[in-house]
């Protein structure tokens, strides 16, 4: 029996090593997780149960389990390199075939999706929908999208702008308005405007004071009024002004547009509105169309952050919704794991978000190679989400997730594993002397 007990301790002695071997073997290896052989010891039992003076009939590998602990997370500088700061899996598909990992060394594949290392599962995600709004519902294969951008007309300009109150008052009677000279208006805003095909557009606003809390804002596109009609010299069709009121405090009061409707009621709103500019350009002093055309709404003009305070006439930085054609220029992953595509005309726009899957028991996973792992009974049903979503880690983009081996660990395991094999075949050695005395003594 005793040739057994140390058969067995050498056997489980060989499987630590193994082990601590396998773990050592893959301390540079991406997302690896250590492992550690678990062992119980064997008694012999009837029916009745084991009696209180039972010896032992040695060792057995009860099971090796994987410590999912988190490796360090370091730079990498290649932006589909992603590590996960927490838990969680990132999901592998192959052909609906579902495998979890750590390794985040994902790369495109010639048709623009998102691998793994050998090209032969795809990294699993949300989609999104023509607006670029993520859709959680389903998962999808995540594939980057390098189409341009179209471009978009524009509907609405905002800004915050000051009048300065103690500006000189135009007598628009002797110095009518002319944008061509200065003496006619007090500012001039210009902001750039875009039409369907994405072509810009120079949209000028004219401050004109005609009242101690009184001013005129004439608006032209292109230098012309916003039907494409001219606005000074031979057949000028003089631009029409908005009103706006201010009360003895310098706040805004009311913006007052005559009715484009011959003989409607004037528009009293805090928003301009252009609802027919015509696109185009002066070819040879002639108003030539470019083919395109305005948003369709026309463009809301907000006026209600306007007010007259002493202090310098100015405008911050006005912010317009159209832009012209884009083409991507790079890539950006966030930690909640949404891609986005940003474009040469400055806009940027989501194109997909990682998942990451969760268990329940994590030591019920699989491992199948490749640093991966399979669901199975044991483990539960894979839950999906987003990153940073409950228990769920944060994506690192551009950073890779180191192994979490302790190599100064598993090198003291190691000589632990080599006394534990040099100790049991002790026994065995010291069985045989015993046997050979007993056979000497016959």
């Amino acid at each position: 029996m005793s040739f057994n007990i140390g058969l067995s301790g050498l056997y489980a002695a060989n499987k630590q090593l193994d082990v601590t071997g396998n773990n050592i073997a893959n301390v540079a290896t991406t997302g690896f997780k250590s492992s550690r052989a678990e062992f119980a010891d064997v008694y012999s039992a009837s029916k009745l149960g084991v009696g209180s003076k039972t010896i032992g009939s040695g060792v057995n590998l009860a099971n090796v389990s994987q410590n999912f602990g988190q490796g360090a997370v370091n730079n990498t500088g290649n932006l589909l390199d992603m590590g996960i700061e927490g838990s969680g899996f990132f999901v592998l598909s192959d052909n609906g075939a579902l495998s979890y990992t750590r390794a985040g060394t994902f790369k495109a594949d010639k048709d623009g999706y998102v691998t793994n290392t050998n090209g032969t599962a795809r990294l699993q995600g949300y989609g999104v929908d023509a607006n670029g709004v993520i859709n959680t519902s389903v998962l999808t294969d995540l594939r980057i999208d390098t189409s341009n951008l179209a471009p978009k007309a524009s509907s609405k300009v905002d800004s915050t702008i000051n009048l300065n109150s103690t500006s000189d008052v135009i007598n628009q009677t002797t110095t009518p308005f002319d944008p061509n000279e200065t003496s006619s208006y007090s500012k001039k805003f210009s902001t750039t405007i875009y039409d369907t095909q994405g072509n810009p557009h120079p949209m000028d606003q004219y401050m004109v004071k005609t009242g101690s809390n009184t001013w005129n804002t004439y608006t032209l596109i292109d230098g012309r009024n916003p039907d494409g009609s001219v606005a000074t010299g031979e057949n000028a069709k003089a631009p029409v002004p908005s009103t706006m009121s201010f009360d003895s405090s310098g706040g805004l009061v009311s913006v007052t547009t005559p009715n484009p409707v011959a003989g409607g009621d004037p528009i009293v709103s805090s928003t301009l509105t252009i609802s027919n500019w015509m696109p185009g350009a002066t070819v040879n002093g002639a108003w030539v169309s470019n083919g395109a055309g305005a948003n369709e709404k026309g463009i809301a003009i907000n006026m209600a952050n306007t007010t007259q305070y002493n202090t310098d006439t100015a405008r911050n930085p006005p912010t317009q919704d159209g832009y012209a054609t884009g083409h991507i220029n790079n890539l950006t992953i966030d930690g909640s794991g949404v891609m986005f595509a940003n474009f040469s005309n400055n806009q940027s726009r989501a194109i997909g978000q990682i998942s990451l899957a969760s268990f329940t028991n994590e030591q019920g996973l699989q491992p199948v190679g490749g640093t991966a792992w399979k669901e199975t009974y044991a483990s539960g049903q894979a839950g999906f989400d987003v990153p940073k979503t409950g228990t769920l880690g944060a994506i690192a983009s551009n950073s890779l997730e180191d192994s979490n081996v302790n190599l100064t660990n598993e090198l003291v395991d190691l000589i632990k594993a080599q006394s534990n094999y040099q100790a049991n075949a002790k026994t065995i050695s010291t069985q045989s002397t015993i046997m050979q005395t007993i056979i000497q003594m016959t």
